[in-house]
């Protein structure tokens, strides 16, 4: 997976456990991924195509790495 930088395993932990700037630091980290993933082909008006970030498909991403976030195995949790 393309990640600008991986999250230190202090920052996993207090991901896991739930800490808001720890979420924010994981998020960041899979951001690029995440658009890319929720990057869609719209047709224009004109009948031309437009690459977009679909924005309700990123937001159910996200969503989604948030739910995993508590399930990410750590040793000696």
């Amino acid at each position: 997976m393309g990640m600008q930088n991986t999250p230190d395993i202090e920052t996993i932990r207090a991901a896991v456990a739930g800490e808001a700037w720890a979420l924010e630091k994981v998020l960041a980290c899979y951001d690029d991924e995440i658009n890319r993933l929720a990057t869609v082909k719209e047709r224009q008006s004109d009948g031309s195509m437009k690459v977009v970030v679909d924005e309700d498909m990123r937001q159910q991403l996200i969503l989604k790495l948030l739910e995993a976030i508590p399930q990410f195995p750590i040793e000696g949790k």
